[in-house]
């Protein structure tokens, strides 16, 4: 049995499944309650989910990230789910460390796959477990601050949170 919990961000509530033992197997916006859903369902068709609490490291971490401590996630445990090629993309994405960004042929090369590109924003846009998985480090070969599942606007605030945005002028 899967328990969902809701917690607070800066950015709006968050919504995340975990598993018993306190592995995090999704993370989104609650406004994405859609998507969250639909991700998870993808990985435990038929799963049971009941309302609760977080455990208590998840809501200590996420607090402590917002807080300013942009490592708190890192240490996480998260769910071992999708395809081996998802996997290698997503652990890809947690070895790009809070304050950095790569481009989606940058982390195509970090799994030896440097013609992957389209891939790995496959993979990127079906990683479930946002914010921990840090999608949001992603960006275009330009620069860009490409598409982001939860919106460009709260992608680019992560990365100012973490540093790896210069502050927008007021």
């Amino acid at each position: 049995m899967f328990t969902l919990s809701r917690l607070p961000s800066p950015l709006g509530d968050l919504l995340a499944i975990t598993a018993p033992e306190g592995t995090l197997h999704a993370l989104d916006f609650a406004d994405y309650a859609e998507r969250l859903r639909r991700l998870f369902a993808r990985h435990h068709p038929g799963a049971a989910v009941v309302e609760g609490p977080a455990p208590s490291a998840l809501t200590a971490a996420l607090a402590a990230y917002f807080a300013g401590d942009v490592t708190a996630l890192d240490a996480l445990p998260v769910a071992r789910i999708g395809s081996d090629f998802q996997r290698r993309v997503w652990a890809a994405l947690r070895a790009i460390p809070a304050g950095e960004t790569r481009s989606y042929g940058q982390l195509a090369a970090a799994i030896g796959q440097p013609t992957a590109s389209r891939a790995i924003g496959l993979a990127n846009g079906a990683n479930p477990i946002g914010i921990v998985v840090p999608c949001h480090r992603v960006i275009g070969s330009g620069g860009a601050l490409t598409g982001y599942a939860g919106g460009v606007e709260r992608k680019a605030w992560l990365l100012r949170h973490e540093g790896a945005l210069a502050p927008m002028l007021a």
